[in-house]
């Protein structure tokens, strides 16, 4: 059974950001809507030029492979410990979120745990918010917060990583992630081989099971940064601008349920009501029925309710400096 998660401890709130103009809200989705459009749109074009239709189902099965392992690995387990595993099984999820291309295991659950300290305030390391007003202002906090993080120098970030420091293995998969990389590139490269028969298969299963899987990933994950904390419901009081979006939700598989997370941090499932999509949270279930995964934390009606009518605050549980 899940254990039951109490309302994290809270601090006061400091200035937040004005609401996004409705403005806002549609430039982002158009900015995040138009290339996974394009990408969805390129099969139909090229059919009868060497595309395969099991290059579909090499995209469609690397992305969500990787991407679990970014939302059930990276996210869910490293950084906020909503659930407990076994050696083995963070070793398999750090390898797969590695896959992802979105930066080293360490420095990924570095900058996470960063934002959540920091969220939507000056120091977050990729709030869209704080970049200036206007036009100017929205696509430099736009850019920002989808990726242009990414490129910015990495802070110290060793007093947010020191409980996961101490795993030697988890240490080696953090340094040899250039390795993992091209474990992502070599698989459907080889599994496009093993199925077509020719070197148009190896092809073509690199370039969509790995170069475009790895846009998509990058650009539906990153959007979490960018979109969910512009538009959406605040279902609950995060003290920050974290949004539920149900697109994201979605095709994030769960993770678009951005303002639930904020205000239940080390919750395991994000997606709290029935209709609300979230595949992470069912993986983990699936590995808690299997015996793979222990202590599943999940928030309990009382903190529910309270968190809908708490008085503002920004509400943390990642692990800090001990």
């Amino acid at each position: 059974m899940p254990e039951a998660l109490a309302l994290p401890y809270a601090h006061p709130v400091t200035e937040l950001p004005d609401p996004p103009s409705l403005v806002v809200k549609m430039t982002t989705l158009i900015v995040i809507v138009l290339p996974l459009l394009g990408v969805a749109a390129v099969p139909f074009f090229v059919w009868g030029w060497g595309f395969h239709l099991v290059v579909l189902w090499l995209l469609l099965g690397m992305y969500v492979l990787t991407i679990l392992g970014v939302t059930v690995g990276f996210h869910r387990l490293f950084v906020h410990r909503s659930f407990e595993t076994y050696r083995w099984v963070q070793a398999l999820l750090a390898i797969v979120g590695s896959m992802a291309v979105q930066g080293s295991l360490f420095r990924w659950v570095g900058l996470h745990r960063m934002h959540h300290h920091h969220s939507d305030r000056p120091e977050d390391p990729h709030t869209p918010h704080h970049h200036g007003s206007g036009v100017a202002g929205l696509l430099r906090g736009f850019w920002h917060a989808h990726i242009g993080w990414f490129f910015d120098p990495t802070p110290d970030l060793d007093r947010y990583l020191k409980d996961l420091s101490s795993s030697p293995h988890l240490r080696w998969i953090s340094a040899t992630f250039g390795l993992w990389i091209a474990f992502g590139l070599a698989v459907p490269a080889v599994i496009g081989w093993l199925v077509v028969g020719d070197w148009t298969g190896a092809v073509t299963g690199f370039i969509w099971g790995g170069l475009v899987r790895i846009f998509l990933v990058h650009h539906v994950t990153w959007s979490v940064n960018s979109a969910c904390h512009l538009w959406g419901r605040r279902t609950y009081i995060s003290g920050d601008e974290s949004r539920n979006n149900a697109l994201f939700g979605f095709i994030g598989l769960g993770e678009g349920w951005h303002n639930t997370h904020h205000a239940f941090p080390t919750s395991a499932r994000h997606g709290l009501r029935w209709w609300q999509f979230d595949l992470s949270f069912r993986i983990i279930q699936l590995l808690a029925a299997l015996g793979l995964a222990w202590k599943v934390k999940v928030p309990s009606v009382e903190a529910q309710q309270q968190a809908r009518t708490a008085p503002k605050a920004s509400v943390s549980s990642v692990p800090q400096a001990r």
